[in-house]
């Protein structure tokens, strides 16, 4: 669990800084890796998931970890959802490339994901 979250962690922390660029050079506010904390959108945690996961130990805290990063993952997947299906949205190179890489990864990740949700202990 622990090398699956590094590896979510590193690979979104580039995605991250790319959304960041693209916003700026579009003369955007281009908000700070805090501000999660503050944001409303699909696949975000609400304060009480955060709180059901930090009191989970073990097992549960795995389960809870898998079904959560899932929800996000799919969160990210609607975002692009919505941007291909805006008028004249995703045509710019760099944010079709982007948009279609965020895809294959977290699509990819999701799977990797189920799979060991279903190797944990039964409840």
């Amino acid at each position: 669990m622990l090398k699956l979250s590094n590896k979510i962690d590193q690979s979104q922390i580039p995605e991250i800084r790319i959304m960041q660029g693209w916003l700026q050079r579009n003369n955007q506010f281009a908000p700070d890796t805090s501000s999660w904390h503050h944001m409303t959108m699909a696949g975000m945690l609400t304060p009480a998931q955060l709180a059901s996961l930090d009191a989970a130990k073990g097992v549960e805290f795995d389960r809870a970890y898998l079904r959560l990063m899932i929800q996000h993952h799919a969160g990210a997947l609607k975002m692009v959802d919505d941007l291909f299906a805006s008028p004249l949205a995703g045509q710019e190179v760099d944010v079709n490339v982007f948009a279609n890489d965020v895809v294959t990864a977290q699509t990819t990740e999701i799977g990797i994901m189920q799979k060991l949700l279903t190797q944990l202990p039964a409840k």
